[in-house]
C-alpha cells in the first residue's frame, strides 16, 4: 500500500515504543496480517497490484501491539485510546484464544480506554471499535469473548460467497452484521488484498478479513456524513444490513422475526453490509436520541439446574419508567450472570423479551471442560430485540445439553437495558414501504396508538 495512505501522526508501536509500526518479518510471513487488514480498508484505486480498498480515499493508522511475548492490560488500552480524534475507526481482528473453552475478555484499563472512545472520541462523536466475531468454528460461543460481546463495539462475522457460513464461523448474540471473506468452490480464495513485501495475496479470509471489509464501509458512511455518531452507525448496520441468501449450511439457526419486525440470524446478525444503502440512509440521518442505561432487576437466590430439565427465572420490569433512565426503545441487553457447572461446556442459556423474541445468549462448547470458574458476573449480550419495547416480563433459561449427566446453579443474574426513551428514527422518511426503517417506524407508531 503506498506511503499516502498512511497516517503516519496518528500510528505508533507499543512493543517496541516508537512511532513506527513496521511488521517484523518472518520466513512463515507470520506478522502478515496487519498489512493484509489495512488494504482491505484503503489500499488505492487503480494500484496496478491488487485489489482496491472498500474505502479508498480513506487514510490508516498502524499500530503494532501483538507481535510481543507479553501482552498487558497497559498496552491494550493505550492501543484502544491512541490518539481518538485523529482515528476515526478502529478494526481489530484479534482476542482471545478461539480453543472453544476460553471465557475472557478486556481488563479494566482497556474497557476503559474503549468506553472513553465511544464516549469522548472523534470530538464527542463517539470512536467505532470494529471486532471479529472469532474463528472458533461452531465449537466456540463468540459471547465467551468479552470484546466482540461488548456493546461498545461492533461484532462482525463472516459468509461465504453463495450465502453459507464459513466453518471457522463463531455464532452468538452480540453479533451485528456479517461481510464476505471466502469463495464457495475453492475454500483458499479469500479476499484479494495487500502483502509484505509490496505483494498481493488472494488468500486473506476468516473473521480477521470480515471485519476490515465492516471498517471499510462504516468509513464510507462517515465519508457521506461525518457527523454519525458511534451509535448512528450501530443503528444504521441494523436497518441497512441485508438477509440476501444467507444461510446456515448445517441448517441449525434460522432466520428470525424480532417484535418489531427485524429479521436476524444468530450466525449473521440482521444480515451483510450492504454500503450503498448504509451510505444513501446516512446522507438524510439524523442523530438518534440519548442512550440511558436502566437496571431493570436481579435475582440473586441460586437454584440447581437439573439434568433434564430446564430452569426459569423471570424479572418483570417496567424498564425505568419515570426515572432519568427510562427505556422505552431497545439497542443492547446485558443478562449479567453467575453460574457453575459440573462441565461449563454443556450449559446453554436462553434470553426471551416480553415480545417473545428468544436469543441463545450461550450456547454448547464441545471444548470447554470446566467445573470450577464457571461465569461470575460475565456479561452476556443480544442484539437480537433491537428496537423493541422491553416492558414486560423478561425470562432466562438455563439447560444442559450432554448425554452425560450434569449439575449445576444459576447463582445470580442481573438484567440491564440500553436504549433510548424517545423513538429512534421518528425524523426520518423511509424511501420504501418495505424497508427496515419504514417496518419498524410502523411497529413503532402502531405500539403508540395502543
Amino acid at each position: 500500500m503506498c506511503t499516502k495512505k498512511l497516517n503516519a501522526e496518528a500510528s505508533y508501536d507499543f512493543s517496541s515504543n516508537d512511532p513506527f509500526p513496521y511488521p517484523r518479518y518472518t520466513d512463515d510471513w507470520f506478522n502478515s496480517h496487519g498489512t493484509r487488514c489495512a488494504g482491505e480498508v484503503a489500499a488505492a484505486r487503480d494500484n496496478g497490484i491488487c485489489g482496491v480498498g472498500v474505502a479508498y480515499d480513506s487514510k490508516i493508522a498502524g499500530i503494532r501491539m501483538l507481535d510481543q511475548p507479553y501482552m498487558t492490560d497497559l498496552i491494550e488500552a493505550n492501543s484502544m485510546g491512541h490518539e481518538p480524534h485523529k482515528i476515526h475507526i478502529y478494526s481489530a481482528s484479534w482476542g482471545p484464544t478461539d480453543d472453544g473453552k476460553t471465557v475472557d475478555g478486556p481488563r479494566n484499563a482497556t474497557m476503559r480506554a474503549i468506553v472513553q472512545g465511544v464516549n469522548e472520541g472523534r470530538n464527542g462523536l463517539g470512536n467505532i471499535y470494529v471486532w471479529a466475531s472469532g474463528d472458533g468454528g461452531e465449537e466456540d460461543d463468540c459471547n465467551c469473548d468479552g470484546y466482540a460481546a461488548s456493546m461498545w463495539t461492533i461484532s462482525i462475522n463472516s459468509a461465504i460467497n453463495d450465502g453459507q457460513n464459513a466453518h471457522y464461523d463463531e455464532s452468538c448474540s452480540s453479533t451485528l452484521a456479517s461481510t464476505f471473506s471466502n469463495g464457495a468452490k475453492d475454500p483458499n480464495t479469500g479476499v484479494a488484498t495487500t502483502d509484505l513485501y509490496g505483494k498481493c495475496t488472494t488468500t486473506h479470509s476468516g473473521t480477521s478479513a470480515a471485519a476490515p471489509e465492516a471498517a471499510g464501509v462504516f468509513a464510507l458512511a462517515l465519508e457521506a456524513n461525518p457527523q454519525l455518531t458511534w451509535r448512528d452507525i450501530q443503528h444504521l448496520t441494523v436497518l441497512t444490513s441485508k438477509r440476501n441468501s444467507l444461510f446456515d449450511a448445517k441448517n441449525r439457526f434460522h432466520w428470525t422475526m424480532n417484535g418489531v419486525g427485524l429479521e436476524f440470524n444468530h450466525l449473521f446478525g440482521f444480515g451483510v453490509l450492504d454500503a450503498g444503502a448504509m451510505v444513501t440512509l446516512s446522507k438524510q440521518w439524523h442523530a438518534v436520541p440519548p442512550r440511558y442505561h436502566c437496571e431493570a432487576g436481579e435475582l440473586t437466590q441460586p437454584q440447581a439446574i437439573i439434568m433434564g430439565r430446564s430452569l426459569f427465572w423471570e424479572i418483570k420490569t417496567d424498564a425505568c419508567k419515570g426515572t432519568d433512565t427510562e427505556v422505552n426503545y431497545l439497542e443492547h441487553v446485558q443478562a449479567v450472570i453467575s453460574a457453575n457447572a459440573s462441565r461449563r461446556g454443556d450449559l446453554e442459556l436462553f434470553l426471551t423479551s416480553p415480545m417473545g423474541t428468544k436469543s441463545m445468549i450461550l450456547s454448547r462448547r464441545a471444548n470447554d471442560d470446566d467445573h470450577r470458574d464457571g461465569f461470575t458476573k460475565w456479561p452476556f449480550m443480544t442484539t437480537h430485540s433491537w428496537g423493541e419495547y422491553p416492558q414486560g416480563t423478561w425470562k432466562l433459561e438455563a439447560r444442559f445439553n450432554s448425554p452425560q449427566t450434569r449439575h449445576g446453579s444459576l447463582l445470580e443474574w442481573s438484567l440491564v437495558l440500553h436504549g433510548t426513551k424517545e423513538a429512534p428514527y421518528r425524523t426520518l422518511h423511509p424511501s420504501s414501504p418495505h424497508s427496515k426503517l419504514a417496518i419498524v417506524k410502523k411497529a413503532h407508531e402502531d405500539k403508540k396508538m395502543k
